[in-house]
This record gives structure tokens, sequence and C-alpha cells, in this order.
């Protein structure tokens, strides 16, 4: 089998390193700074968080659906090559998205062509309340008698959610608007935590009130006519980026899947499964370089690529291009002709069993919390850090360095494991991620995020350490890659969906710091259920292989032959039939 070019061990490992490079380049191209462009677009964070939740949601679903039929109809290669044309051409139509201000006066190129901003930044939440007692057209705030706009940031310090201009109560209106801080007629300061509509001064009458004659009139009715045309504009982007957004995560989300499902399979046909397992290394090596090469390519192609309109554009060109690169190294990745017959109700299967084992379901709880709690770090954290000044390759940068730390941690894994126990180390990082949430709510400078970023080896990497030797433990024959793909597709991006849907709305009801401290809080408080919940567990029912097969050996009887000495086949029997009870 071993001489059949189709089996060429050697070079699909080669091809498959490459490819698994290549996309972590692809993926760093935009994914961590998605978030950042939709600010930065003019969109506050309630409807950042429900563009992030429908992401993660698509992904958590649609991906193993595209893997089913890829894998039913033979046409693995054929969906590769589409994902990878379909995802590069959707990403552009984030760049053909119109921002919420048009008008690019507030950015300049420098002597050294890298994009600096004039004025306020984008993304900052406004409150807009028509008044109830002024002229038509006129807009008042809240609590205070001059017209105006009242305006939260989306989090920053200083700042009272929902509080107005002129008024000490911070008085919260819950039916307003969000707009962008930079439309037209819209001006303040983010550290002041408030915006104006500008208007030419009224008149005031003896008692205090605008005096309403035609001039008058007509300046509050333009002020009007901005604000309508601003909250149009709000609502074409915030269209147009949900449908962006839908179109290429439908395209792109099944390709990791199909490319893992496929390499797998072939590996297996010559029994090489072992030299999977140390593929991850690559995709993060490939996302650390990404990163922060795109990063540091942003600045100075950005006064080239992007006279007006928001910054950012260089992601989604860079993104296209690595993805044509992706695209050449597809054609040899290997994909093998024949499969083996498997059952196609796996993720079935691997359900019930998550559902009927008490271990599994207090595993699939912990992950669930987790993918929400990680979300608002990844949509938010560079928000933080853009307001404290951070520059993208600062940005870039920090994931980079937690990425690393995961690759040179892995050599201790088995020491961790073995020193700690499964559930020991899974509290761990558990412990890590609420620590790096409390200790971002508390951030004071662009380089602060920079230490809590080597805890991420132990949050994310330690953690899913803990989860997927646990699935090895728990799952039955044949179950174990179908319950890793639920954990880290259905359970983990479900989680992460609700996160980003809730988080949105908490950063712009509170604050961002509230955010991270909530999610702190809920961490701690279910590891320590997590914990008090073990011992009381049913033990785990493992089947001693060696003990067995030593067993059998010893014994050579042939009387004793069709009797109850196949001690192996006896219990693997036992275990089928009270996994199907």
């Amino acid at each position: 089998m071993s001489a059949n070019p189709q089996w060429d061990i050697s070079r699909a490992l080669r091809v498959a390193r490459l490819f698994h490079l290549v996309c972590g380049v692809r993926d760093a191209c935009v994914t961590p700074f998605l978030t950042l462009y939709l600010r930065q677009l003019g969109l506050a964070a309630p409807w950042v968080g429900i563009l992030m939740g429908t992401k993660h949601l698509i992904a958590a679903f649609w991906a193993p659906f595209c893997a089913f039929l890829a894998r039913s109809h033979q046409k693995r290669r054929v969906l590769m090559t589409a994902s990878l044309l379909g995802s590069a051409g959707a990403s552009l139509f984030m760049v053909l998205v119109p921002p919420l201000d048009r008008d690019p006066g507030h950015r300049r190129c420098d002597g050294s062509h890298s994009l600096t901003a004039e004025g306020p930044p984008p993304g900052v939440a406004l409150t807009v309340t028509p008044a109830s007692n002024s002229p038509a057209g006129v807009l008042s705030l809240p609590g205070a008698k001059s017209s105006g706009v009242a305006g939260t940031r989306g989090f920053g310090e200083g700042y009272t959610p929902g509080s107005s201009v002129g008024s000490t109560q911070g008085t919260r209106n819950r039916s307003g608007v969000l707009l962008h801080p930079d439309t037209p007629g819209v001006t303040g300061s983010p550290r002041e935590g408030a915006f104006r509509v500008v208007s030419p001064p009224l008149p005031l009458s003896a008692g205090g009130t605008a005096l309403a004659s035609p001039a008058n009139q007509s300046a509050a009715e333009g002020d009007g006519r901005a604000l309508g045309l601003s909250l149009e504009g709000l609502q074409w982007t915030f269209i147009l980026s949900l449908g962006s957004v839908v179109l290429w995560e439908l395209l792109t989300s099944p390709l990791e899947q199909v490319a893992d499902d496929s390499l797998y399979e072939y590996l297996d046909f010559v029994d090489a499964t072992d030299r999977y397992r140390s593929l991850w290394v690559w995709r993060l090596l490939g996302t650390s370089v990404g990163v922060c090469g795109i990063a540091a390519l942003v600045g100075p192609l950005d006064c080239f690529l992007a006279t007006s309109g928001p910054r950012g554009v260089v992601h989604f060109y860079g993104y296209s291009l690595v993805s044509a690169l992706a695209l050449l190294v597809s054609i040899a990745f290997p994909v093998p002709v024949c499969r083996r017959q498997e059952p196609s109700y796996r993720t079935v299967k691997a359900l019930s069993l998550v559902v009927g084992d008490p271990h599994l379901t207090v595993l699939a709880l912990t992950i669930f919390l987790t993918g929400g709690a990680t979300s608002a770090v990844q949509n938010f954290l560079f928000w933080q850090m853009k307001d404290h000044g951070s520059s993208e390759l600062t940005m870039g940068f920090s994931v980079a360095l937690g990425l690393l730390g995961e690759i040179m941690l892995h050599p201790f894994k088995a020491p961790l494991l073995r020193k700690l126990s499964r559930v020991g180390t899974l509290g761990l990082g558990l412990g890590c991620l609420a620590g790096q949430l409390l200790y971002y709510s508390f951030l004071w400078s662009w380089w602060s995020v920079l230490p809590a970023q080597i805890l991420s080896a132990l949050s994310h990497g330690a953690l899913w350490w803990a989860v997927s030797t646990s699935i090895e433990h728990l799952a039955t024959p044949g179950t174990e890659r179908p319950l890793s793909a639920v954990f880290r597709g259905h359970v983990c991006g479900s989680g992460a969906s609700l996160g980003s849907f809730v988080g949105g709305f908490v950063v712009t009801r509170f604050s961002l710091p509230v955010l991270y401290q909530a999610c702190c809080v809920l961490l701690l408080l279910w590891l320590a259920l997590f914990l008090s919940i073990q011992p009381r567990l049913p033990q785990e029912r493992k089947i001693n292989y060696s003990k067995l097969l030593a067993v059998e050996a010893s014994d050579t009887s042939d009387s004793e032959q069709g009797t109850e000495r196949d001690w192996l086949v006896k219990a693997m029997r036992e275990e089928h039939s009270d996994w199907r009870g």
C-alpha cells in the first residue's frame, strides 16, 4: 500500500503542514481585527455583538453539516476549492460596506505614510431622544434644558452609562438608538463621554425657552434631517455588514473541518494517525506570523488603498491574497479517493453520549461557559486597547504572545496532567481565564495587556488539553473524533454566540469592565460548583485491556473455547449495551 503514490505519507504531511501554516496566516489577517473594523464602520457594541454572535452560530452548525455532505457525496476537494475561492471574494464585500461617516476628514497620512486619526474615535454609542416639549425637529437631553444628543462611550474610564450633557443624575434612556459619533452634526469628546448635535445658538426668551422664529425652526429642521440621514446610514451599514458577514462565514467555516476530516481519514488508512496530532502547531505558528505581519502592513498600505472610508481594508485584501495562496496549496492536499464506510449519524451518537454521561454533561457546560467568556475578550479587548492608544501592531503582538506561550507550554502537557489530573488541569485553566478577565477590567495603558496574555497558555491551552484527555477517556469506541468536534464546534461555538449577543448589550448598558468582571464572577462560581460536584459524579467505567489480554493469553485450554474466557469481548458488549440503554 505504501508503494502507491496515493499513500506518500511524508509528502502528505509536508503539504498538510504548509496548508495549516497558510490557513493560520489567512485567518489572522481578519479574524482578530474584525470587531475593530466594525467599530470603525460606526457600529456600536450591540450591533457588533449581534454580528459576531451570528458568525459564531453559523460556524457552530453550518460547518459540521457541510462536512457531512462533503463526506457523503465524495466532494471534499470541490468543497475546499469552493470555500477558498468564495471566502476570498466574500471578504471583499466588507470593503464595500459604507461607513456611517463617509467624510475622511478625521484621517490623514503623515510623512511616514502611516495613517493617523483626528477627532474622536468611531464606534461610540449615542442615545437620541426626541424632546416632547421642544419645537418640531429639536432634540433634547433627558434631564437637560439644552437641545442635543446624550451619548455614552461603549466603555472606558470616567463615564456614566446613559449620562447626559448638563445632567448630574445620569438619566438612562432605554428607548434610544445608537449612532456614530462622527456623523454630520454630532460632536463631542470621547473622554467626556457625551456628544451633542451642533446647531447655531438659538436666542432664548426671558423664560429660557427658544424663540420659534423661522430661522430657528429652519436650523432645528436641518439638524433633524442630518440626524435622520445618520439613522438611515446606521440601518444600511448594519444590514450590509450582516449580509457580508453571513455570506463570508457560510463560505469559509466548512474549510477547516473538511480538511481535518480528509487528512485524518487519509492517515487512518495507513495507521499513521499519531502523526496527525502535531499539526495544530503549524496553524498556531501561521496565526502568530500573520497577525503581526498584517498589523505591520496596515499603517503604510492604508494610505495608498483607503483614500476614503474606515481604516483596515488592508486586512481584507491580505485575506484574499493569502486565500489564493492557500488555494494553490490545496491542490496537493491529501484527499483519499476511497473511503471506509462509516455511520452517518456520528454527530447524533456523540450528542446522545454527552446527554447520557454526567461527566460529559458537566464538561459540556464548562466549555459552553468558557466559550461565552472568551468571546468577551475576542470581541472587545482591542476596543479597550485602542482607547488607550494602542497600535494594531501591539494588538497583533498580544495575540501572538498568547499563541506562542501555548506552543512553548505544550512539552509540559503530560507532566501537568499527571500532577494535577484532568479535573485539576481544567480547574487551573478556568481559574486563569477568570484571572485574565479580572485583569482586563483594570487595564491602565496600551501595554498593560501584554503580561496577562501569557496566561493564555493555561486559560486556553491547558484547559483544552484537559478536555481532549477527558474525551479520550470517556468516549466509547468510534466516538472520540465526533465528540471532539461536538465540543469544539457545537458547544463552544454556541457559548461564544450567546456571549457575543449578551456582551454587546452589557457593554452599552454598563461598560466593558463590568462585562469582564461579570464573566469573571460567573467562571469562579462555576469553578466552585464544578469542583464540588466532581466527587458526587458516578465513577468512570474503565476496561483494563492489558489485564484482560494477559488473562486470555494465559488461558490456552481448548475446552474453554466459547465460554466466558473472552473477557475483552464480554466487557465491550456490556459497555455497548449499557451505552445503548
